[in-house]
């Protein structure tokens, strides 16, 4: 990655081969390499190895209700070995148990969202692959056509139906648009699922037959009734939980419309315009609380900041 944003967006690092060509052979054996690796989930978290790295454990040695096949390592590294395959095992509470002992350890399992930013390419790559694979496995244990259960099929990233057709990962496409008006301050709103001084950019999701640069237009008017126009494409970054793919734009208040903004009461709960100074103050005071360091929403507001901002965020 070349390009200062993309430089700031944790999730979308990634040091691996995803070696599509071998996932028709099934995980047994993958697992069966000596060299293979594995990542370990568990309800939505991964072992860890310190505070901000992965667990990689010989992949034969985990116990697991199913096993993803990630890809192969293309750099060596003292844990991970040039070429060796990675594959993502799902525990349950007993064997997780097995690996961490029966209470649970402090630190021992990592969330995504608060160590995406601390961790390296390589293993920020791993954790978001691992997951966003595991939700959707999760959510797809039946066929959308019949209703009858699938089972796993390609090494993980097919399922198939009672009658051997495949079921595809899906990635929900979502717009996250950072605002400005004509004296270039940056909008913000407060969702109803968070805390009331919690403030990040309008999104949503991109809608059937919609194009990205409609869904902003949309999106930014459905939430805050403002009209915007010109909507600039940044980046993207997958966002695991369950099943996002954030896509990253600023757009600008149409010239000669209305730039006060009525929040629409349902998702959104209130609306603020900041300049650089307002915003730098009252994220640096706790007035309010900024988008986590992992999410692309801080990419978004600081590449308009032009800088790291201080506030308190975990997520």
């Amino acid at each position: 990655m070349t390009d200062p944003f993309l430089a700031r967006l944790p999730l979308s690092r990634s040091a691996l081969d995803r070696d599509h060509r071998a996932r028709a052979t099934g995980t047994e054996s993958l697992l069966a390499e000596a060299s293979a690796r594995a990542v370990v989930l568990h309800e939505g978290k991964a072992l860890l190895d310190g505070e901000a790295s992965l667990a990689l454990l010989p992949a034969a040695s985990v116990p697991h209700e199913a096993a993803l096949y990630l890809g192969r390592a293309i750099a060596d590294s003292p844990d991970l070995p040039a070429g060796a395959p990675v594959l993502a095992l799902i525990v349950d509470d007993a064997q997780a148990a097995e690996l961490t002992g029966p209470a649970p350890v402090e630190g021992a399992w990592g969330d995504l969202r608060r160590l995406g930013h601390l961790m390296s390419e390589r293993d920020a790559g791993l954790f978001t692959q691992a997951l966003a694979l595991a939700n959707w496995h999760t959510a797809y244990g039946f066929s959308p056509r019949t209703g009858a259960a699938t089972a796993m099929g390609s090494a993980g990233w097919t399922r198939l139906d009672e009658d051997g057709r495949e079921v595809f990962p899906r990635t929900d496409a979502a717009v996250i648009v950072g605002v400005t008006d004509g004296e270039d301050r940056l909008l913000l709103g407060s969702n109803a699922m968070w805390e009331g001084n919690r403030f990040s950019l309008l999104a949503g999701f991109v809608e059937p037959g919609e194009s990205l640069e409609s869904a902003v237009i949309r999106e930014v008017h459905e939430e805050s009734g403002l009209v915007v126009t010109d909507p600039v494409y940044l980046g993207s970054q997958p966002w695991p939980f369950p099943a996002s793919l954030m896509v990253g734009f600023r757009a600008w208040v149409a010239e000669g419309t209305p730039t006060a903004g009525t929040p629409d009461g349902e998702e959104i709960m209130e609306l603020r315009w900041f300049t650089r100074d307002e915003l730098r103050d009252a994220a640096a005071s706790g007035e309010i609380i900024l988008p986590g360091p992992t999410s692309i929403a801080r990419a978004i507001v600081e590449e308009w900041y032009g800088g790291p901002l201080t506030d308190g965020s975990r997520w």
